[in-house]
């Protein structure tokens, strides 16, 4: 499978569009390859260290358009490495793609035949990934290698009637997984933003808590009629919790206790943002769904 370990991607960035070929037909081909490469990362990097005016702040550093294959691009996850991971939305596939050369590195897939279900988000915590689906199930399971097919574990957290989830990631003050609810089942908490929080240690008290955010307080001053969450994931430098909402084009920050931050549109261009990492070197980073064009992967500054 190794030929099929380096995908390239259509690279839309300010300097210019270019495209990197999976598999050149000469060994000068491939030198340009890895020099185009060499340059994307540098001028990523030079970008950042450039100061920036308020009109182009929301502008992105770069923008990367994905393959078919993920289409339906879902949640991303970074690793300790920073490490960048997404999945589809309903097959088992993982991908790990460079962000800041534009380029799919590899995918294995989940299970020995595929998983079919409806998953919407993915966290990593030490070497174990989690993906989770919109009925409350944690998919468990190890990195593969290019083209592997690695076996999982899943883990019930009977919360299917209480939530539709989108969005998933870890709080390593807390040593929980954090999950969004984009719809709530709870009648008496349907104008809230509701968020569950699941130990991944059993010890005295409660492994599951909740906590609910009044829907008026994440709107704020914003013209959306309700806030539904598409992915979350927590921001390395404070530990707030950052929300995407896809139908709202909205990105709302909380701290852990359930304060409101910030409550703002998502900066320019995805149109249908379903996942969303930070890094630790403050990048904020979207992945959007094919529309009427091809899903896309999209750097920020983090403001």
């Amino acid at each position: 499978m190794r030929s099929r370990s380096r995908v390239a991607l259509l690279a839309l960035l300010t300097a210019g569009t270019a495209c990197v070929r999976a598999q050149e037909p000469s060994s000068a081909g491939r030198a340009r390859a890895a020099t185009l490469l060499v340059q994307r990362a540098s001028r990523l990097e030079q970008a950042l260290q450039q100061p920036v005016a308020d009109s182009a702040a929301d502008l992105p550093l770069a923008r990367w358009l994905l393959p078919l294959k993920l289409a339906e691009v879902s949640g991303l996850a970074l690793d300790r490495a920073d490490r960048l991971f997404a999945h589809d939305d309903e097959n088992g596939h993982v991908f790990e793609i460079d962000y800041r050369r534009g380029l799919l590195v590899k995918e294995f897939l989940v299970g020995p035949r595929g998983l079919l279900a409806d998953f919407e988000g993915l966290t990593i915590v030490g070497d174990v990934f989690y993906m989770f689906t919109s009925d409350g199930r944690i998919f468990t399971f190890r990195e593969g290698g290019a083209g592997a097919r690695v076996s999982y574990a899943v883990h019930d957290t009977r919360l299917g009637r209480e939530c539709e989830f989108e969005g998933i990631t870890y709080d390593a003050t807390i040593r929980s997984l954090v999950m969004a609810c984009k719809h709530v089942g709870i009648k008496n908490l349907h104008n809230h933003l509701v968020i569950y929080r699941w130990k991944l240690e059993r010890g005295q008290g409660d492994r599951l808590s909740r906590i609910a955010i009044p829907e008026a307080q994440v709107i704020g001053a914003n013209d959306w009629k309700k806030f539904e969450p598409s992915d979350i994931t927590v921001d390395p430098a404070t530990g707030n919790y950052v929300i995407i909402a896809s139908q709202q084009k909205g990105l709302v920050e909380l701290t852990p206790a359930g304060a409101v931050v910030r409550s703002e549109p998502l900066p320019e261009g995805p149109l249908m943002a379903e996942g969303v990492a930070i890094t630790r070197d403050r990048l904020l980073i979207i992945s959007a769904e094919a529309t009427a064009g091809s899903a896309s992967l999209s750097l920020y500054r983090r403001r």
